[in-house]
């Protein structure tokens, strides 16, 4: 890689400044990659069908969701629906960082919305919240670290995964909520975090329960961007901190 220098130093550094970012990503979503490998397997799925879906979907929760309604012959549209209500929050994901990439080549941007993930749209407002610019190569560093061992482990998982044990029995499966936890808790410094939390947790919670799995992310999600919605822009604080950051740190 290139040391072609960058507002905030080297290109090298840059990506491994990302890259380091998602170190945690990686040990708390790894037994899940090698988990969906061994499921997928188990449902029929050849060691090359799992690593490709993992390749072209890499969406852990809606790869879990396909997996399942696929060992139960669903309807094809019925799991394509159900997939699309699991990853409808990247709907929203990608609406909020677009403002971010709008300075890059459309290329880099397509490249940028594949591999958006959960915790790759928390690094990307969390680095625009500081007042620094997103880099496609930091970007890059943060996103690739996760798809290649997402896609790596995939396939490990596929090949031994009768080895692993019941991930529920160690609490392994806990691991991933956890972090997403930490996730949300890196936001809650913004005006009003509380309330649209607390609505979105309520809302998943009652989804859950009336309406049933996957429908209660999407909704949950839906509940939290309607407060945000209702309340008054000063008060909301959406783009409200970002934008005085932005003009502070103006030339």
């Amino acid at each position: 890689m290139s040391a072609e220098a960058t507002p905030y130093g080297s290109r090298t550094s840059e990506f491994w400044r990302g890259a380091r970012l998602s170190i945690p990503v990686v040990v708390a979503s790894g037994p899940f990659a090698m988990l969906f490998g061994a499921i997928a397997v188990d449902n029929g799925f050849s060691v090359f069908e799992a690593f490709f879906m993992s390749l072209t979907v890499f969406g852990g929760a809606s790869q879990m969701v396909g997996i399942e309604l696929f060992g139960h012959h669903v309807a094809p549209w019925l799991i394509v629906l159900s997939i699309f209500a699991v990853n409808f929050r990247h709907v929203l994901y990608s609406a909020a960082v677009g403002r971010h990439l709008a300075h890059w080549p459309p290329a880099q941007q397509a490249v940028a919305y594949f591999l958006l993930t959960d915790p790759q749209y928390a690094f990307a407002e969390s680095e625009a919240q500081k007042g620094r610019k997103v880099g496609f190569v930091w970007y890059m560093g943060a996103a690739l670290t996760v798809y290649v061992s997402w896609t790596a482990l995939t396939a490990l998982g596929a090949f031994f995964g009768k080895l692993i044990p019941d991930t529920s029995a160690l609490g392994i499966d806990f691991l991933l909520p956890i972090y997403f936890l930490g996730l949300v808790m890196d936001f809650r410094k913004r005006p009003l975090w509380l309330p649209i939390v607390a609505v979105s947790a309520v809302a998943s919670i009652l989804a859950y329960r009336f309406v049933g799995s996957p429908w209660h992310v999407s909704l949950g999600a839906l509940a939290g961007v309607a407060l945000a919605v209702i309340l008054p822009p000063h008060h909301s604080g959406v783009g409200v901190g970002l934008a005085e950051t932005e003009i502070e740190h103006l030339p």
